[in-house]
């Protein structure tokens, strides 16, 4: 039964560890049998290496996005065997946006799994080793940071990729140019600059050629109209034709992602309670900078899945 005061969403890079859903595992099967069905796809025993890594290889982008798309997957398949009602709406940070296509009926899961896959890696082949980076700007809002990248360009790339939330935006792109950003941005009163752990310089312009390589990847894959609506990255629209998915799904690749666009569309479509559903709890944090009024339930091991099943048993 679908509620329409209900969505779900789902994590990106950056919320996988080792050991993750390890507890929700030992307690329903399901999860692990989720496991092994994606590495029959991959080739290699993937929750070997969510259970016990090594970190490094977990991390590895064409590793952690096949992870994190099945760790959401499975968890929303705990969630209906155990009678959890249907959400409105769905949406996913980055990565997070192909395991809400998944869940939604949209994508199957044996084919996202290699495409993410191959996502994963033509993003790391895209801009060399070191070329490359992202920064968490904090405390200052978005066309500031748009003066403040402008500024920094200097004729390379740099860009906001993420706005996660108010205060709180990622910039990409070249590394050098990101340096450049970080120091104007600390000069026009950012609370906090943080380069970012990452080796991939995610929605930005760096990432057109990967795009154009994965738009002609997604040619070999069948998208079907979503049973739940999925909000995109790229403008917190849904979309009901599989062509236009196709081009959603590209251009998130060099978009950026607009995280507080799409929780405040929620709003405004009547959600009051929202789950995150995956590893971690990174996005609840984000929701709840976005808007205190919406109650937001992460669900990654037994007690966080009885609380948000009997939490939303009498939405109405």
């Amino acid at each position: 039964m679908t509620n329409s005061k209900l969505a779900f969403v789902f994590p990106g890079q950056g919320s996988q560890s080792v050991g993750m859903l390890s507890a929700l595992a030992a307690q329903f099967p399901l999860v692990e049998e989720t496991f092994h069905e994606a590495g029959r796809s991959l080739d290699y025993d993937l929750w070997d290496l969510v259970e016990n890594g090594p970190e490094d290889r977990l991390n590895t982008t064409e590793n952690t996005q096949p992870a994190l798309l099945t760790a959401g997957v499975a968890t929303w398949r705990v969630w209906l065997e155990q009678g959890g009602l249907t959400p409105a709406l769905m949406a996913g940070h980055s990565l997070g946006e192909y395991s809400a296509l998944v869940c939604a009926g949209s994508l199957l899961f044996n084919d996202a799994v290699s495409l993410v896959a191959d996502r994963g890696r033509l993003m790391q082949s895209a801009v060399p080793e070191g070329e490359g980076a992202m920064a968490a700007i904090l405390g200052l809002d978005g066309d500031e940071l748009e003066t403040v990248c402008s500024r920094a360009a200097e004729g390379q790339i740099v860009s906001p990729a993420n706005f996660n939330s108010p205060g709180q935006i990622v910039i990409a792109g070249d590394t050098d140019a990101v340096k450049r950003a970080i120091e104007l941005a600390a000069a026009a009163g950012a609370k906090r600059t943080i380069l970012l752990p990452v080796s991939v310089p995610s929605h930005c312009a760096l990432m057109r050629d990967a795009a154009k390589e994965f738009a002609e990847r997604m040619n070999n894959i069948t998208i079907k109209t979503p049973t739940i609506q999925v909000l995109h990255n790229i403008d917190a629209s849904s979309r009901s034709d599989a062509t236009m998915i196709k081009i959603a799904l590209a251009e998130q690749l060099y978009q950026p992602v607009r995280w507080i666009e799409t929780i405040k569309k929620m709003k405004e479509e009547g959600i009051t309670h929202i789950i995150e559903c995956g590893p971690g709890k990174v996005l609840s944090g984000l929701i709840k900078r976005i808007d205190r009024t919406i109650e937001v339930l992460p669900v990654y091991n037994p007690p966080t899945l009885v609380k948000a099943l009997e939490t939303t048993r009498d939405l109405d």
